[in-house]
């Protein structure tokens, strides 16, 4: 009796899933009340002519009411000057990093310009992310190769990106030198194909680690095993920007003229020299993250560059509470690290930031409503890129109006290297500040000392 029923009951089911499918389709019906809605009448038959025949949209939408709305001064301004170039690199984590400790060793020293060489803490950077790549593996070694998390390893061993926390990793470690003593190279400026080099590299040498694992290899083979793939890199990385210094002798020439005695230093001596309390960092990340809860700390998972590192822990905060804090660090003349959705109604030629700087729903007639939360939980927004925050523009009652960022995109790009960008926009788009958590209020304080709550490698936000 059961074979009888099993006919009826199995068309009964593909017919209940026919009706679902059909009635996700767009149909004929459908299709005609869609194609009527568009009206081609003259206006949008100009909006139509000009959009097709333009090289960007984006062009096109620029909001003539914003153009020179926004100025470049500012009540309060860090003494900041150079500007870097990070040139056809991922490296904004790193460049702004080392550009909110440049002015303290121009300063220590008397100097008109310094530089840091970022070649060096990038060869070291990539060197120790191979290492965290290998370990990784080897701690998951007894998961399937379509797990979440070894998927996400295997997907990019190693890039260009980084957070603050990367940095403090990377030169507590291995300390900083001066530019001349580790110039960049060609690959260091151009970074893709060397990266995407090593990445083939620690591919194949991850799944062997993995095979050897499930073939119950010993412990010591699979150190030898680990130890050969990173001699590898360490190879491919010396022959690309160059062997990093173990010493150097440093003199520079000073504002006044005068030229100093030769001093040798290993990078971790020159960074004791120009910051003695780094290791001991009083810095801390705090975010706006409207998707989570307020005075909350959080971690993400194995966010880092060195396996011995810190993680990307940050504090969570209303936007209100992050300018208030970084206005005070600005007005004590002290930097930034900071990161934001960069590209988001960027006036590239202007140099300047705002909202509906390009309008698009009046061009092409639809809606963008979209609010910070929506956008960050729907992949539309996140941080993208990382500047020092130097100035902040205030009215009458100290509100802030405006911001400023120094760039590391070279002098030729926004003005004169700089970026403004008005106090709305940074409700919107702006992230991450790295600040002395002496700026702090109790309230955020204390919120510092809870356990962080752990975030996958894969949330939205990172």
């Amino acid at each position: 009796m059961k074979k009888f029923l099993l006919v009826p009951i199995l068309a009964l089911t593909f017919s209940t899933m026919s009706i679902g499918q059909n009635k996700g389709t767009v149909d004929a019906k459908m299709l005609n009340e869609i194609r009527s809605s568009f009206k081609l009448d003259a206006s949008s038959r100009a909006i139509q002519n000009a959009i097709t025949n333009s090289e960007s949209i984006r062009e096109l939408s620029l909001n003539h009411e914003k153009i020179g709305k926004t100025d470049h001064f500012f009540k309060y301004r860090v003494d900041v000057k150079g500007i870097t170039n990070q040139e056809s690199s991922g490296r904004c984590w790193m460049f702004t990093s080392m550009n909110t400790i440049r002015p303290e060793v121009m300063k220590k020293f008397n100097l008109n310009s310094f530089d840091f060489s970022h070649n060096y803490n990038y060869f070291w950077d990539l060197f120790e992310k191979s290492n965290l790549f290998l370990e990784n593996i080897i701690a998951t070694a007894d998961r399937k190769m379509d797990d979440r998390e070894v998927v996400l390893y295997f997907k990019g061993p190693v890039d260009d990106g980084g957070v603050w926390n990367s940095f403090f990793n990377v030169a507590k470690k291995y300390g900083v030198v001066p530019a001349e003593v580790m110039p960049e190279t060609k690959v260091s400026n151009k970074t893709r194909e060397i990266t995407s080099l090593i990445n083939e590299k620690l591919r194949g040498e991850g799944y062997k680690l993995r095979n050897m694992i499930t073939e119950k290899a010993s412990v010591k083979d699979i150190a030898l095993a680990k130890m050969t793939a990173l001699k590898s890199i360490y190879r491919m990385l010396a022959l690309s920007l160059g062997e990093p210094p173990v010493n150097f002798s440093w003199r520079f020439k000073d504002a006044d003229g005068k030229i100093s005695e030769s001093k040798m230093y290993t990078p971790k001596e020159f960074l004791a020299e120009i910051n003695p309390d780094f290791a001991n960092t009083e810095l801390v990340m705090i975010m706006n993250d409207p998707t989570r809860d307020y005075y909350k700390v959080y971690e993400i998972k194995n966010y880092r560059n060195v396996e011995e590192g810190i993680n990307w822990t940050y504090l969570n905060l209303p936007n209100d509470e992050i300018k208030k804090f970084a206005m005070a660090s600005i007005k004590n003349n002290e930097a930034m690290y900071a990161s934001c959705d960069v590209g988001k109604q960027h006036n590239r030629k202007a140099g300047v930031m705002d909202l509906n700087t390009y309008d698009y729903a009046s061009l092409l007639g639809v809606e963008f409503d979209m609010d910070k939360k929506t956008r960050v939980l729907t992949r539309q927004s996140g941080s993208s890129h990382a500047m020092a925050l130097i100035g902040v523009d205030v009215d009458e009652n100290e509100v802030p109006v405006k911001w400023e960022f120094e760039n590391s995109w070279g002098s030729t790009s926004g003005n004169n290297g700089y970026l403004t960008f008005t106090d709305e926009w940074f409700s919107e788009y702006m992230f991450r500040v790295v600040i002395n958590k002496n700026y702090l209020d109790e309230k955020a304080k204390e919120a510092l000392k809870t356990t962080p709550i752990l975030l996958p490698v894969w949330d939205y936000m990172f």
